[in-house]
């Protein structure tokens, strides 16, 4: 699942490709409109094929940003302002294109979604292989709550302390400190990759509990986090397996990890382990991280 990086990734290049354009039309694949009629929410949230294909013609992109893992983008249409959500899921990508037939993967085009025709003549394209993406339109952010629930962003100067407030909290206390760095109410953004590499650098063990880290090294992991989380946006992300940007080209930070995917630790050179932390496979090495 694309994790900060990555989002960061594409909104760095969906933004110049989509603001200030107007939608003219949209088309959605027989696959969503089928979903929606068996009363199954795949891409399109809380809205149907028509609806939405209704209310987003003659919208124009004002800008597009990021918030944790989602894409915000800015829309305004009759002197109202409206905010479409993208969460990229498993396996979704944009495409900023002339012709769908420039989108270069089959397996990317053969699961093209939701075409946002352009008044300009040009294309904004949504894949996604899994379907586990999502598109939800509304007003503002409060209209849907969760999104109010996000962590602050972790480069802000108030991310560290939330974090180490909540690590000594009830909730979190008992819990595996992998889990609790991967919960988006603690920490927005980092998911699987960049916890198992954030752990690894700072010699903890991922199914210690939270609770019995002593405060020195949570804020030394919280750097780390923040430090690997930089290095990522810096390499385009990690290309695991369905990452693309809007141009789809991979990222490089998955070159650059360290333990991730590893069968074995580059420092002491052990064989890694591997362990099931809130349903996510976490690989870690049982000499260095304790």
């Amino acid at each position: 699942m694309p994790e900060l990086p990555e989002v960061e990734g594409v909104v760095r290049s969906l933004a110049p490709a989509a603001s200030g354009r107007t939608i003219r039309d949209i088309a959605v694949s027989d696959t969503v409109i089928q979903s929606k009629s068996e009363a199954k929410e795949a891409i399109l949230k809380n809205i149907s094929a028509e609806e939405f294909a209704e209310r987003m013609r003659g919208m124009t992109i004002t800008d597009v940003t990021r918030r944790s893992k989602y894409i915000y983008f800015h829309l305004e249409k009759n002197g109202e302002t409206f905010l479409l959500v993208s969460h990229l899921g498993m396996s979704g990508a944009w495409f900023a294109v002339n012709d769908i037939d420039e989108v270069k993967e089959e397996k990317f085009r053969r699961h093209i979604h939701v075409i946002f025709g352009m008044e300009d003549g040009g294309l904004l394209a949504f894949a996604d292989i899994r379907r586990f993406g999502e598109l939800r339109l509304i007003g503002e952010e409060s209209d849907h709550p969760p999104l109010l629930a996000m962590a602050p962003e972790p480069f802000d100067e108030s991310a560290a302390g939330h974090f180490l407030s909540l690590c000594r909290t009830a909730k979190y206390a008992g819990k595996p400190i992998k889990e609790t760095i991967m919960d988006g109410k603690v920490i927005s953004g980092c998911g699987n990759i960049y916890a198992t590499e954030a752990l690894f650098r700072t010699g903890i063990h991922p199914v210690r509990k939270t609770g019995r880290i002593s405060m020195e090294r949570l804020e030394r992991l919280f750097a780390e986090i923040r430090q690997v989380l930089g290095e990522a946006i810096e390499a385009g992300g990690s290309s695991i397996s369905d990452y693309r940007n809007i141009n789809g080209e991979a990222g490089g930070m998955q070159n650059r990890l360290r333990m991730y995917g590893r069968k074995g630790c580059p420092d002491c050179g052990a064989e890694t382990k591997r362990v099931t932390i809130a349903g996510r496979t976490s690989v870690y090495c049982p000499k260095c991280q304790h």
